[in-house]
């Protein structure tokens, strides 16, 4: 039992010892702390034409967006966002990142978008406006980050195993 109390005794006074040892470091090991921790950029990052670029991605869809200051002109893949995505809400995907933002109609958005169906590719134009938007104005990013628009929704679907009709569907069953 003395053995136990003198370990834990001598574990305090290790613990002192570092930390003594830390404050005489002193500002070497917060200016160590700070540059570890990853931040977000703090100027914008726009290219030679005023644009922000990023990528958004959605099941198979790649969109690749640029946004710059405007009228807030949606076109995707040179057509009228109405006219691409005929359904409302779809519509209404390509703008929740606008409307977070508190940023509706400030900005036209070009696009380019591949892959997947209507919905997949929706889903990545939302991607790519947040994270352009982001590259735009690096303040905008925890507003977006809160409502979920930064995060890449990664569930694709399963692919068909061999013996299955499906990817778990297996084919039906004949007692005679």
């Amino acid at each position: 039992m003395a053995d136990e109390n003198q370990t834990v005794n001598d574990l305090s006074q290790l613990g002192a010892a570092l930390q003594g040892a830390a404050e005489a470091a002193g500002e070497e090991s917060v200016a160590a702390a700070v540059a570890a921790e990853p931040q977000a950029p703090a100027e914008p990052q726009i290219d030679e034409h005023g644009r922000a670029y990023a990528t958004g991605k959605r099941k198979n869809a790649v969109a690749r967006v640029w946004i710059k200051p405007g009228s807030g002109q949606v076109k995707v893949n040179g057509k009228d966002v109405t006219e691409y995505f005929g359904r409302p809400v779809l519509q209404m995907i390509v703008r929740q990142p606008f409307d977070q933002a508190a940023r509706a109609d400030q900005y036209d958005v070009m696009c380019t978008v591949s892959g997947g169906g209507l919905s997949g590719q929706a889903g990545a134009v939302r991607h790519g406006i947040s994270k352009a938007l982001v590259n735009f104005e690096p303040t905008l990013r925890p507003t977006l980050k809160q409502g979920g628009f930064l995060t890449r929704d990664s569930r694709v679907v399963e692919r068909k195993k061999y013996g299955r009709a499906k990817a778990r569907r297996s084919f039906q069953f004949s007692k005679r």
